[in-house]
């Protein structure tokens, strides 16, 4: 802090002869990316630090790396001292579908089964949340490696299994079918399924493919797409209850590779790059899949159940609005967008993120019932909330603004009144 000096380095792409090295089966020399753009978490008793680090280049080729890709797609715990690695897990091998880890690890302690757990939690744009003895690094619950998927995508490689945990069951929804097709109407339904007709799809770790495949496909749809799932609003944990909840959106992206442009201003030494081409079909304006579009899932951790999950917000005024569904009674969706959380010792805080409507909440954290809610003016909340205590009020404050109308940032707080037996 005093003078600059670097203390330590540790190397999320080892070097040769380092650990993890190996998993690089054609060498690193020239892969970049796999640092850790999101916030990271300290245990400032024990000492160590948790790194949430992403995928290596490219988000969707990996063709020039094939291997595991260690520390890339990994958890990983070093002594926040000498930057010595305590423990790893990677979860994704050989990240091809841009699931890096933005969410910062939450830091809990949990009760499991009668004994007391110093967990870290990891939600990840995979929708799933990975919980490990954030000590030994040990699993909380098993962790069973499935086969998946592998690619027909010429020079690609990919990893024959893919780590699935086994508790707490995913926060959003993972991979398409059919049955998860818009189907407020049966035109809608019909038209959804000649949509998607031409397109690759599948469960989770569907590997992408190229928009101009010898099965004449156009691309896979992939689900979560590669914003998740979660993402850098991680989650917000209440340590008196070991509940965590979670803010996700459910939203597909369509991977169709194609070979770069020699001529193109910004070309890449690359066989395939993402771009161009389709993007993911929208029906008549609306949503390719069934709501809900956004969703505010709690989790018990102490036993690795969800306790509850609710769309996050009203219907859209976009959905409710479009004529092809005048008439038609629809659930509520939520916004296509993550919620932004903050717990307190009585309240789930929510706002619907930048791109859901201008709502802000107060919700029954044991339930997910709305107790409060208030329009904020200046637009949709995206940041996480904060609260603090200042001259005796408790306040809750976050940023809010809107692109589409050019409203500038601002600051907005809230004061929270006391209960009626404090006043």
């Amino acid at each position: 802090v005093r003078t600059g000096k670097r203390l330590w380095v540790f190397h999320t792409i080892p070097r040769k002869g380092e650990p993890g090295s190996e998993t690089w089966l054609g060498g690193a020399d020239f892969t970049g990316n796999a640092g850790v753009w999101g916030p990271f978490s300290i245990d400032e008793e024990l000492g160590y630090v948790y790194l949430n680090i992403e995928d290596a280049t490219g988000d969707a080729y990996g063709g020039s790396r094939p291997g595991a890709n260690l520390f890339s797609s990994s958890l990983v715990c070093v002594d926040i001292k000498t930057g010595k690695m305590i423990w790893y897990y990677q979860l994704v091998h050989h990240d091809i579908w841009d699931y890096d880890m933005p969410p910062h690890p939450i830091l809990l302690d949990l009760n499991v089964d009668g004994r007391r757990v110093k967990a870290v939690v990891e939600l990840t744009k995979q929708a799933f949340a990975y919980v490990f003895d954030r000590v030994t690094g040990q699993p909380v619950w098993p962790i069973v490696e499935r086969p998946v998927k592998q690619t027909d995508v010429p020079g690609e490689w990919t990893s024959p299994t893919q780590p699935f945990p086994t508790k707490p069951p995913a926060f959003d929804r993972q991979g398409i079918t059919a049955d998860d097709l818009i189907d407020f109407t049966p035109a809608l339904r019909q038209q959804a399924l000649q949509a998607i007709e031409g397109f690759r799809f599948g469960p989770i770790y569907t590997p992408p493919s190229v928009g101009n495949a010898p099965d004449k496909t156009k691309g896979t749809l992939v689900l979560p797409g590669f914003g998740g799932g979660a993402n850098w609003e991680s989650g917000a944990a209440d340590p008196e209850t070991g509940f965590v909840y979670v803010g996700s959106h459910t939203s597909p992206t369509l991977t169709n590779l194609s070979k770069p442009d020699p001529n193109a201003e910004n070309f890449v030494t690359s066989d395939y790059v993402t771009g161009g081409g389709p993007g993911v079909p929208r029906i008549q304006g609306l949503p390719l899949l069934k709501p809900p579009y956004g969703r505010i899932t709690a989790y018990d951790m102490n036993k690795g159940e969800i306790a509850w999950m609710i769309p996050n917000g009203d219907t859209p005024p976009a959905i409710k609005n479009n004529p092809a569904l005048q008439g038609v009674n629809i659930p509520r969706t939520g916004s296509d967008s993550r919620a932004v959380l903050l717990v307190t010792k009585t309240l789930l805080f929510a706002g619907e993120g930048a791109t859901g409507q201008s709502s802000f909440r107060a919700l029954d954290k044991k339930t997910g019932q709305t107790i409060w809610e208030t329009n904020v003016p200046v637009g949709p909340v995206h940041s996480l909330p904060m609260t603090y205590m200042h001259n005796g009020r408790q306040y809750i404050v976050f940023a809010s603004g809107n692109a589409a109308t050019q409203t500038a940032a601002q600051l907005v707080a809230y004061w929270i009144p006391p209960p009626p037996s404090q006043k």
